[in-house]
């Protein structure tokens, strides 16, 4: 049976197959005395439950070594390696070749509360707070994530989220986006920079209300998805470095799930 507290607690099996991705203890130092799976069941709790970190439960470790290590991790960008790590596995498991050809590109504006940091006013959706720009492949998960201020327009979005395309963008040659990137200033960076294309995909004339539009909709689950994890409802972090990683720890579950469902 899974050893598990909480819903949001990894199985043993999960854990098995992450707990040599984590990064291994410092040589030098204190030595490291926490259980690392208390420390990701504790973040998993956090990201999930949507709590603030001071309202941990007592039986996880301390919420300031809780903290640290996903600050540590996220400033070391092991959330991304780990999360890059497992979207190969799933895209293999799925038949596919773990670069993907092809994907999908949209944003996603949310509220912000009242803690300081990055925020804007996106006059399209009434909305001030954050917007999320997210790229993702055409099984729906995550490649790149750029968290900006919601007033940030999605062309200009659009280019921080190629900028930080690694190796695992190597082989795009096509992204479907929304109308709100059309424009041939954007068309010829891209052209000029990289080897994909963007394919414009538009609601119809004669469409209204809510409709489902062939490609763009696999990105739209994956906002989905992300709605599943409370604490990605709204953004409620300071910074954005913290936001993206929040945004990494929630598709590295959904991906752990399917790899290990028990």
């Amino acid at each position: 049976m899974p050893n598990q507290n909480y819903p949001s607690d990894l199985t043993d099996s999960q854990w098995e197959h992450i707990k040599e991705l984590l990064p291994a203890a410092k040589h030098l130092g204190r030595p490291r005395e926490l259980e690392m799976r208390h420390v990701v069941d504790a973040i998993l709790y956090v990201v999930v439950g949507g709590i603030q970190w001071r309202m941990l439960p007592c039986d996880f470790p301390k919420w300031q070594s809780v903290y640290y290590y996903f600050r540590c991790w996220r400033k070391g960008h092991q959330w991304q390696r780990l999360h890059d790590g497992l979207r190969a596995e799933v895209r293999r498991a799925a038949g596919r070749h773990k670069h993907p050809t092809a994907g999908c590109l949209d944003s996603q504006s949310v509220k912000t509360t009242q803690v300081p940091g990055v925020r804007g006013f996106d006059a399209a959706k009434n909305i001030k707070g954050r917007k999320r720009h997210l790229l993702v492949d055409t099984l729906g998960l995550l490649m790149t994530i750029v968290v900006t201020a919601a007033s940030v327009q999605e062309r200009d979005g659009a280019r921080m989220a190629f900028a930080r395309i690694n190796g695992s963008g190597k082989k795009l040659r096509r992204l479907w986006v929304d109308g709100g990137y059309r424009g041939s200033p954007l068309a010829a960076w891209v052209t000029a920079r990289f080897r994909f294309v963007l394919q414009v995909v538009l609601r119809g004339e004669a469409q209204f209300g809510f409709v489902v539009l062939p490609r763009r909709w696999v990105v739209e689950r994956t906002f989905a998805w992300l709605n599943l994890h409370r604490r990605l409802s709204k953004d409620y972090e300071v910074l954005t470095d913290n936001s993206e990683a929040m945004i990494y720890i929630a598709m590295t579950r959904l991906m752990l799930r399917r790899l290990k469902p028990l």
